[in-house]
């Protein structure tokens, strides 16, 4: 390349490989991996890793620990995880050069037989690794990139490429077909056409058992989509898709395709392309201008996903298309994929996604003006709620509704907004509601009542007068109570 990055330039001068060079004047030392993609295309990077040539493995702990805090887990590889003094930033990783060779390419992303030697070139450490892109090292002493696949060429020409036979890349680790995906959605890549037809073509082992255990663990799987799809929705399900992905690990989403809607209502299309169109309005200027400044979140972009797909199950046809109760039946599918992928370890906070995905019709339902006070309590002042997440789905899901006069429908979305805002206003701007002025111990004294259904059914008409500005205080609160017994 014509001119190094900066940040590639400054790793001669950071302290510890100062005085590495200077204690092994012999020593060859290589910043590899992502972050010297990363510095490449001036992306913010975490994660550094560095191959250390001519030092013995012993020599190099010694040395490190001298330098910061070494954690020893992989040391039987060659490998360390070190803190330099005064360094800020997460672990580096720092590691003699190795060789991996898959163990009858299972496919097992942990399943590798790993060779470290402080004399093997860096050209065959780089040899092991997933896509070109990933297969560069920057040596920090002659400042030059080692690039014998050319990652650069890619780069330049925004391809995921794997290094070497796709095929053989992909059978010795099967969650590198996801990882491909991620890199590029995140990267806004293509993905080389050998690699992604080698990606069709293993994608079902993603689903591959030995002795009845996964060979890729779920875990690794939810990571994967997990990041692909958040950076980047719309190219994430178009390449799960495209690569038959979805239909190895979430092959009810794909009955939405062909679903057919009400064409008074849904001018758009069937269910799929609906779906599609309101993660495309999560980057509308309506969209931002409604929610300016807040964050389009993990939940959020789940729940668009899945927001609709109850319809296919619940599809009858009668005098119209009917999806009676798919908002809950969705909401209970999604779980069930949510839970059998572990998207939870990922970071995703399902409970929070099924409550929006069960709630999403709210407005539809309740016609706007005429929800009850306590439930707008209940959906958007309340902590434990995610109330803020439905109303940007609901959003999303009425932008992506085309009626038969071209354009989306925005009376109900509207009436919610509205009322929302009416009762906003008795917070005076905190937007905490004032305590209810009665509770179930007060009836329980007061009335002699048993604890029960029944409770809960006054305290509600307590707490809607209460909203309404009908009662203020315990007592009319009671007074209140008593008519209703």
């Amino acid at each position: 390349m014509e001119k190094l990055p900066k940040k590639l330039k400054i790793w001669r001068n950071k302290p510890f490989i100062k005085q590495l060079e200077k204690k092994f004047p012999k020593a060859d030392l290589f910043l590899v991996g992502g972050a010297v993609r990363d510095h490449i295309l001036d992306r913010p990077t975490k994660d550094y890793d560095l191959v250390i040539r001519n030092i013995s493995k012993n020599d190099l702990e010694k040395f490190l620990k001298n330098q910061g805090k070494v954690n020893l887990v992989g040391k039987k590889f060659g490998v360390f995880k070190f803190v330099p003094k005064g360094w800020t930033g997460s672990e580096i990783d720092i590691a003699l050069p190795r060789t991996e060779h898959s163990i009858n390419l299972s496919g097992a992303y942990k399943d590798f037989k790993i060779n470290s030697n402080a004399k093997l070139k860096i050209e065959d450490d780089l040899s092991r690794r997933d896509f070109t892109i990933n297969a560069m090292a920057y040596d920090i002493k002659q400042q030059k990139i080692i690039d014998p696949y050319n990652g650069l060429k890619d780069i330049k020409q925004k391809n995921i490429k794997a290094v070497g036979k796709a095929e053989q890349r992909f059978k010795e680790d099967y969650s590198r077909m996801l990882r491909a995906i991620r890199f590029s959605c995140q990267l806004e890549f293509d993905i080389e056409s050998k690699t992604l037809n080698s990606i069709k073509k293993e994608i079902k082992k993603l689903n591959k058992t030995i002795d009845g255990k996964r060979v890729v663990p779920y875990e690794v799987i939810a990571k994967e989509l997990f990041k692909a799809v958040n950076v980047n929705p719309i190219k994430a399900i178009e390449l799960l898709d495209k690569t038959g992905a979805i239909q190895v690990l979430m092959p009810e989403l794909l009955k939405m395709k062909k679903c057919p809607q009400p064409k008074n209502w849904h001018t758009e299309g069937d269910v799929w392309v609906h779906t599609i169109l309101a993660l495309e309005k999560l980057n509308s200027q309506k969209f931002k201008r409604e929610f300016k400044g807040e964050e389009v979140t993990p939940e959020l972009i789940w729940g668009v996903i899945f927001h609709d797909l109850g319809k296919p199950y619940t599809l009858v046809r009668t005098d119209r298309l009917r999806f009676n109760n798919h908002d809950n039946v969705g909401a209970k599918k999604f779980k069930e994929i949510a839970e059998r992928l572990k998207l939870a370890s990922a970071g995703l906070d399902v409970d929070d996604t099924e409550k929006i995905i069960a709630k999403h019709l709210l407005a539809v339902y309740a016609k706007g003006d005429g929800m009850k006070d306590t439930t707008l309590e209940k959906y958007f002042f309340n902590p434990n709620f995610p109330g803020r997440q439905l109303m940007m789905l609901i959003l999303a899901d009425t932008l992506a509704t085309i009626h038969d006069n071209g354009k989306p429908h925005f009376a109900e979305y509207n009436k919610l907004k509205s009322v929302i805002s009416k009762l906003k206003k008795k917070t005076k701007g905190k937007n905490n509601l004032p305590q209810p002025v009665i509770n179930g111990t007060d009836l329980i004294k007061k009335f002699k009542l048993n604890p029960g259904p029944k409770i809960g059914k006054l305290l509600t008409i307590s707490r809607e007068a209460q909203l309404r500005g009908k009662i203020k205080s315990k007592a009319d609160g009671l007074k209140l109570i008593k008519k209703h017994l």
